[in-house]
């Protein structure tokens, strides 16, 4: 590879309940993890998509992300596929980065009740 690539990174966290505080505390935690386990700064960010499930309506995600810095960035929220079964009070993120990693060196954060949605994944 010669130079940086656009790559996507994923991740997910859960929240223990609907309200502001916790979407936004876990989603800047999800955030920092990310940036940091792949060495992204900044201006490697192209844009970040969140979802969120269906029983998480109390806040955006996004709005997480400018407390951080983020609000040059384009971020967009939406909602998650409410599959009977599957997991409660998740955020989901992925983020659209330029880095010299290849993509089998992406590490794709998980963190708390998510960690089970990518068990494959190294911690």
């Amino acid at each position: 590879m010669t130079g940086p690539v656009l790559r996507a990174v994923r991740g997910a966290t859960t929240c223990e309940a609907d309200t502001p505080e916790q979407i936004n505390a876990a989603t800047v935690e999800l955030l920092e993890a990310i940036l940091e386990r792949n060495a992204i700064s900044h201006d490697d960010i192209v844009s970040i998509l969140f979802t969120t499930t269906v029983d998480l309506t109390s806040a955006f995600p996004a709005a997480a992300a400018r407390t951080i810095g983020m609000g040059d960035i384009p971020l967009i929220c939406a909602s998650e596929i409410a599959v009977p079964g599957s997991m409660s009070k998740c955020v989901r993120v992925m983020l659209h980065v330029y880095s010299d990693l290849e993509r089998d060196a992406i590490r794709h954060v998980y963190l708390k009740n998510a960690q089970s949605l990518r068990d494959d994944l190294p911690g």
